[in-house]
């Protein structure tokens, strides 16, 4: 794979993981999922929406590659890979450097007035 297509990936991962939790609904449900393992009805029961609707949120943490789901029999269980996130803190961390960078300036000239 060539470096662009590399970094295209890592675009478009990042664009589903972050439109993944941007909704509060789906971030309440990966916090959920983090403690432990639940079924799709499990999921359900905090909020006051449809099963279809909680279904919809899945489907997009799915698509994001924040949640897995497994069958068992008639049950969908969904648990968090935790990896998919590690592309969003990567991203984070980047910046959170870069703000630290510009406070520790900010600081070093704040001192430097004060003398």
């Amino acid at each position: 794979m060539s470096d662009k297509a590399m970094i295209d990936d890592n675009e478009k991962k990042l664009n589903l993981v972050f439109h993944a939790l941007a909704d509060p609904t789906r971030r309440e449900m990966v916090r959920l999922v983090a403690v432990q393992e639940r079924s799709v009805s499990e999921l359900a029961s905090p909020f006051d929406i449809s099963l279809a609707g909680v279904s919809k949120h899945i489907k997009v943490l799915e698509g994001a590659g924040i949640f897995y789901r497994t069958v068992i029999g008639r049950t969908h269980m969904c648990r968090l890979n935790p990896s998919s996130i590690t592309v969003a803190s990567k991203w984070l961390k980047f910046y959170e450097r870069l703000w630290d960078m510009q406070f520790d300036a900010l600081e070093r000239a704040l001192e430097q007035e004060e003398e």
